[in-house]
């Protein structure tokens, strides 16, 4: 087909697009907006204290040391995701007088790092227990850390704050953005489809090119105008014989 043709055949059915487009707009507007949620990011650096250098000993210039912390961090940031971790902090909580399962605490916190720095981060949608849960965080990595790592914190590491915690607003993402719009767009090019589907199946004639590509002379065509003013004409000759 031509793109005139194409033209031709979403025109004729223009209202399935603009319907489905429609819809998906009004579910959108509907649609309650997700609460607001916080998050509390704080930084640690992890590692362990360099041994004392000995007269007369070769200490490897220390790299041991960096060696150490650096596996120190990778291990650390995965015990900080983990239910050991979170229990310790619920249980701070709860202390507290706040209950917040584990699995809560767990699912909404999550790790980075950077050389002998880790980056916790919790997510919660009320600031005010968001603030409690950062500090049970920040109590839990400077005093229970020997806990997880007994052979290394027991012999001189150390997990210290360097930043935060700070709390504040998580902003929408790109993919929060851009759903509005994705989903209109898909709803068009959905009913689109739905136009050139429905003319696959109709097998009414509907212009001159259409016969002529089954074979058939075009003996006349009526225009549209003058098949509207024969349908008026016959339905008030209609009335005049009824009355």
């Amino acid at each position: 087909m031509h793109l005139r043709t194409y033209w031709y055949v979403v025109r004729r059915r223009w209202w399935l697009p603009a319907l489905m487009v429609t819809l998906t707009l009004v579910l959108w507007l509907v649609q309650p907006a997700p609460p607001p949620m916080y998050v509390a990011t704080m930084r640690f650096l992890v590692g362990v204290r360099p041994e004392p250098l000995t007269p007369g000993v070769y200490g490897y210039d220390r790299y041991y040391t960096w060696l150490t912390s650096e596996y120190l961090i990778d291990d650390f940031s995965e015990v900080v995701r983990g239910s050991a971790f979170a229990g310790r902090v619920s249980a701070r909580l709860q202390d507290q007088g706040i209950t917040v399962p584990p699995g809560a605490i767990q699912g909404s916190t999550q790790t980075g790092k950077l050389h002998r720095l880790i980056t916790i981060s919790v997510t919660w949608p009320r600031p005010e227990e968001l603030e409690q849960i950062a500090q049970a965080v920040v109590a839990t990595v400077k005093e229970d850390a020997d806990t997880f790592f007994p052979q290394v914190f027991s012999y001189g590491t150390e997990a210290i704050l360097v930043d935060g915690p700070h709390v504040g607003p998580v902003t929408p993402g790109l993919r929060e953005r851009l759903e509005g719009p994705v989903r209109v767009l898909l709803a068009l090019l959905i009913g689109i489809g739905l136009v050139f589907l429905w003319h696959a199946l109709d097998d009414r004639l509907y212009d001159r090119d259409a016969v002529q590509e089954l074979g058939l002379p075009v003996l006349a065509e009526v225009p549209r105008s003058y098949r509207g003013w024969a349908v008026w004409r016959r339905r008030q000759q209609g009335q005049g014989r009824g009355s």
